[in-house]
């Protein structure tokens, strides 16, 4: 099966290309949509670029897809730029967005192949700790709801931390698995990369919500 994955760099998108590989399907290419414009109704903007230092730790083609984040035209450009490769589907991360899950399905119909949605309806914990548990480096690099402050941009997850992001969770009542877009990740480490990424920057706190600034990136080749 010749596949490509639709990743952001994000937890979501790894667990599906983790998916995939276990499967023993041959990755044609990571495939990311690169917001040009302020917002977009269905992709991560911070971080996708360096999606491009995970395709090559995997040694797997990357192929950006630029778009102004308009809606419509956001998937029409996707749509475009898939229609170019030679795959039998698209693997992507959706979790509980019928908006992204319908508008895939429906583009993945007009081009003649299939759409897996492997993390569909998944359990909220289930799915952050199965991460943890599996090795998988989340960093977060966005944070935009009541709960998480400064001190959670930049941070990656292990055992302890996804404990109090659990317990501030249930306490302010955002999504554990930060699907209401409370906040956004980049796995720079995990089971599915030949080794790691080495990120360096400056997180920037704006009050209420914040973003990590990436400086550079490093590649660190596993031995």
């Amino acid at each position: 099966m010749r596949v490509a994955v639709l990743s952001s760099g994000g937890k979501d998108s790894a667990a599906a290309w983790w998916w995939a590989q276990c499967r023993g399907w041959d990755i044609v290419s990571l495939v990311t949509v690169n917001i040009t414009g302020d917002d977009s109704w269905m992709f991560q903007i911070p971080g996708t670029h360096l999606v491009e230092h995970q395709a090559a730790l995997a040694g797997v083609p990357w192929l950006r897809v630029d778009t102004a984040g308009v809606q419509e035209e956001e998937i029409a450009d996707l749509e475009t730029a898939l229609a170019t490769l030679d795959i039998d589907g698209i693997v992507s991360g959706a979790l509980r967005s019928d908006y992204q899950k319908s508008r895939l399905e429906r583009m993945s119909e007009r081009l003649g192949v299939r759409s897996w949605t492997p993390l569909w309806h998944q359990n909220s914990l289930e799915h952050m700790r199965g991460l943890v548990n599996h090795g998988f480096e989340v960093m977060l690099t966005s944070v935009s709801c009541e709960g998480l402050d400064a001190q959670w941009i930049g941070r990656v997850l292990d055992e302890h931390s996804l404990v109090q992001l659990e317990e501030l969770a249930a306490t302010f009542r955002f999504n554990v698995d930060g699907e209401g877009g409370e906040y956004e990740t980049l796995v720079v480490g995990g089971p599915h990369l030949k080794g790691r990424l080495e990120v360096n920057g400056t997180p920037l706190w704006e009050g209420t919500r914040g973003t990590f600034e990436f400086d550079s990136v490093n590649l660190i080749h596993a031995d």
